[in-house]
């Protein structure tokens, strides 16, 4: 291949070729029939082979034309099928009627799909304004009655505060599906002391440790990191929650099980060998959660998109019976020991 022939040249002459293989035959047979009319005339062999010739020449010339344009409209067509959609600007100029009547249909789709896809993102639009206008109203009934729990003190109201929080968590989820996709992700990245977020984590869950006699293994982790609060704490208390939801009894524990990796592990039911390379997929509950019919699966998916955006590395390992750890490794640029 030479340094000015590209991939999928070859293949493009013969597929010109066999679009102009009648032009061919016809130019054939017409060279043919000049030559058997010529003989029947008893003219000189001389007399038909240069008329022949002559035409040859000028048709070779112009069919060297016609396929060096036509390959360059291919390599020009083929860079523009590596481009998106949306960054395509325009398309060689049209090369007879046909060509023209084709790129008139691909701009009319392309007006046709801009429009759908501007219509698709105002639905869009509107459906994130009410649902998040709709999570942050039903968040006020909520505080109403949270506070009207904490003036009396039974193991009723402890286990109506851990169904509101049970409540509040399932509102958050909603929030962050939300504004997952948003294009500011509504992120503030600064220095943060771990314990303080793991502590106000984990006091969520108090009513949920008591009432379920599940022991915390918690000493603080000493670290600061940059990230964002909101978004990690969400993640955490997913964690938590995941942990408490599928622990029937024994600990949770919290704890830094590397210089930048913070591990939040359970003493619980554990996941089976074939789901654990799943649980971060979105909607995929596994045996345990399709068993419990308590899971929506996207609580873990929400976790490995969140993380992702925190450049934070989630992972997870698991013994069946024996119980679930949940690994959050920072960069270790971002972890300083306090």
């Amino acid at each position: 291949m030479s340094s000015t022939q590209k991939p999928g040249d070859s293949g493009f002459f013969l597929k010109y070729l066999r679009a102009h293989l009648t032009a061919i035959i016809a130019y054939a047979l017409c060279c043919l029939i000049f030559a058997a009319t010529f003989a029947l005339y008893h003219l000189p062999m001389k007399a038909v082979l240069y008329p022949v010739v002559l035409s040859a020449m000028v048709c070779t010339g112009a069919a060297v034309y016609g396929y060096f344009r036509a390959l360059g409209r291919h390599r020009t067509l083929c860079d523009i099928k590596k481009l998106t959609a949306a960054t395509i600007t325009s398309l060689p100029e049209a090369y007879g009627e046909t060509d023209s009547d084709y790129a008139d249909i691909i701009a009319m789709l392309r007006r046709e799909a801009e429009d759908s896809q501007e219509r698709a993102l105002d639905r869009h639009r509107d459906t994130v304004d009410y649902y998040t206008v709709w999570a942050h109203q039903i968040k006020t009934p909520i505080a109403s009655m949270r506070l009207t729990l904490q003036n009396e003190d039974s193991a009723l109201s402890r286990r109506l505060s851990s169904e509101l929080s049970r409540i509040e968590q399932y509102v958050d989820m909603v929030l962050a599906y939300l504004r997952l996709d948003s294009e500011s992700g509504d992120y503030v990245f600064r220095k943060y002391d771990l314990d303080t977020i793991l502590k106000r984590s984990v006091r969520r869950f108090s009513g949920d440790f008591i009432a379920k006699k599940i022991q915390l293994d918690y000493s603080p982790v000493g670290r600061t990191v940059v990230t964002d609060e909101k978004w990690l704490s969400f993640v955490i208390e997913q964690i938590l929650s995941n942990a408490l939801k599928y622990t029937p009894s024994g600990s949770v524990t919290v704890a830094m099980e590397d210089e930048d990796t913070l591990a939040i592990g359970d003493t619980g039911i554990g996941i089976a060998p074939e789901d654990l390379p799943r649980i971060f997929e979105e909607g995929y509950t596994g045996l345990n959660g399709r068993t419990a019919r308590r899971a929506t699966g996207l609580g873990l998916y929400l976790c490995r998109r969140v993380c992702s955006a925190l450049s934070i590395r989630i992972g997870a390992r698991s013994v069946p019976g024996e119980g679930t750890t949940v690994t959050l490794t920072f960069p270790r640029e971002n972890v300083t020991r306090t």
